[in-house]
């Protein structure tokens, strides 16, 4: 899916924000803290729901479902959505400008303010209640909100009902989320039963004729084509850059003029195709008549969003996709939005990790930000004119980034100059277009901080021999193994960075790493 603030063409609109949890709790009824009154967004929550007479805990899991609490720094969602609670202004779904009627809040502070977007929310949702008709002892009942919840979604139907019975799940298990701010939210876990009302017939859980082991609920007839008009020959990953329910419920909309084949689900895996295989959907121009489209629920720049749940669902998915319509499994067949020519998008970012996605498709890696053609003894610096495998892994890593860099050719012209100055612009690094020992280290660290020290192993450890390889002008064997060799480069890393220098490569580390220190 597109960047989230950015306003994009007619081909790829957008989806509701963030839905699913991957914050939930493990199992059973845990204790969770209470509600810190001290802090701005409990309190926010807390006046909302005492102003309009709506269960705190539904509110929260409805903002939860929406954004995981994140207003993403007052930037639109897809779906020109604002803020903690997900506030839309386009033609099918005008909540936010619903709020500013129902609160007299002007629509600039709904859009940025955390406080007066709850309130907001908090609004809509009373409204919608209103409507149902429900009286104040049913409306400190949550189970009387699911269809309230379900309006709330801006769709009708399955995805509706998809929409509400996550957020059932939040107060199911409970949540307990750090928000923007180091702020804690939190969701005590309960038993629930909701009155579905008019949903209690809704089918959910028709299967995929394509695929058995997904849902089936189409997209509306205007974001798709019927039949295709060239051979099936790629895979295609993309980032919803939001919800699962919300992307479902976009692509059911008839002003979206955008689709994807599957969705899938953060927390579980779940999978639902909305277009059949055999027809073309609009999610990447060029290449939408010979690709199939999958997106994955989340965010490009939350690596949270992408659970091992996700990553094995997926590839399942993409290997039977594979197997089924004769589609090498390796990286010039399954590709990430931002590599297919003629878009400009950026998903499925630096967090996305290829190497292990294709290991689960059972396919060859071809590339990616574990590839062996990243492995180098010395990171030269690379500039206009430069020629050569290490000019081909810069093109790489920026295009992995979303970086458009043209042809992966390994020759550094003009189209490859402006995406490693993109890219330093947005990293906070020397915008020369050059591509020195600090633009290396920022390119070869991005992925997952997965804490990591002596004695591990894997593409991690690798992608870290070959950042302090770039950093430390030094070569760091790139083996995949965390051995002394490797503790010692990292202590020295560490100390030439006025970081503890204790061998752990943790969050402070891979952050240095990432701003290219």
């Amino acid at each position: 899916m597109p960047r989230r603030a950015a306003v994009h063409t007619k081909g790829r609109a957008s989806v509701l924000a963030a839905l699913t949890a991957t914050v939930l709790a493990a199992t059973g009824s845990p204790a969770f803290a209470a509600p810190d009154a001290d802090h701005s967004m409990n309190r926010a929550f807390a006046r909302a729901a005492a102003k309009f007479d709506v269960p705190r805990d539904l509110l929260a899991a409805v903002g939860y479902g929406e954004t995981r609490l994140d207003g993403h720094r007052g930037h639109p969602s897809q779906a020109n959505g604002y803020g903690v609670m997900h506030l839309v202004s386009n033609p099918t779904n005008p909540t936010l400008e619903r709020a500013a009627a129902l609160t007299g809040e002007p629509l600039a502070h709904l859009r940025a303010d955390t406080a007066a977007n709850i309130l907001g929310g908090a609004a809509v949702l009373r409204n919608y209640a209103d409507k149902l008709g429900l009286d104040a002892r049913e409306r400190d009942d949550v189970n009387a909100w699911y269809p309230a919840v379900a309006r709330y979604s801006g769709t009708t139907g399955p995805a509706a009902a998809l929409y509400a019975d996550t957020v059932y799940t939040f107060l199911t298990n409970g949540l307990y989320a750090t928000v923007p701010g180091g702020e804690q939210i939190s969701v005590t876990a309960r038993p629930v039963s909701p009155q579905k009302g008019a949903f209690d017939t809704t089918d959910v859980r028709t299967q995929s004729a394509d695929y058995p082991s997904a849902l089936w609920v189409p997209a509306d007839a205007h974001n798709f084509a019927v039949g295709r008009t060239a051979k099936i020959d790629k895979v295609i990953i993309h980032v919803t850059q939001g919800s699962y329910a919300g992307s479902i419920s976009w692509f059911q909309n008839p002003t979206a003029e955008v689709s994807a084949h599957y969705v899938v689900r953060s927390s579980d895996g779940q999978i639902t195709q909305m277009v059949r295989d055999s027809d073309t959907a609009y999610h990447a121009r060029s290449q939408n008549s010979s690709a199939l489209g999958i997106e994955h629920e989340g965010f490009i720049d939350d690596p949270s969003w992408f659970t091992d749940t996700m990553y094995r669902s997926s590839a399942a998915l993409t290997k039977h996709l594979c197997d089924r319509y004769g589609i090498p499994k390796d990286r010039a067949h399954i590709i990430g939005h931002s590599e297919a020519p003629g878009n400009d998008h950026t998903d499925p970012g630096p967090y996305w990790d290829w190497n292990r996605y294709m290991q689960l498709v059972g396919g060859a890696n071809g590339g990616g930000n574990s590839g062996e053609g990243l492995n180098f003894t010395v990171y030269e610096t690379q500039r206009s004119g430069s020629t050569g495998p290490q000019v081909r892994a810069v093109q790489q890593l920026l295009s992995e980034q979303g970086y458009g860099v043209g042809a992966v050719d390994g020759s550094f012209g003009q189209a490859t100059r402006n995406a490693v100055m993109a890219y330093q612009a947005t990293h906070g690094l020397t915008t020369d277009g050059v591509a020195g020992h600090r633009t290396w280290t920022a390119l070869l660290s991005a992925g997952p901080t997965t804490t990591l020290e002596q004695g591990d192993s894997g593409d991690g450890v690798k992608r870290l021999q070959r950042s302090l390889t770039a950093a430390l002008g030094s070569t760091v064997g790139i083996d995949g193994t965390f051995g002394p060799a490797t503790a010692t480069a990292v202590r020295s890393y560490q100390t030439s960075r006025g970081l503890t220098a204790d061998g752990i490569v943790g969050p402070g580390t891979w952050a240095a790493l990432q701003a290219g220190h």
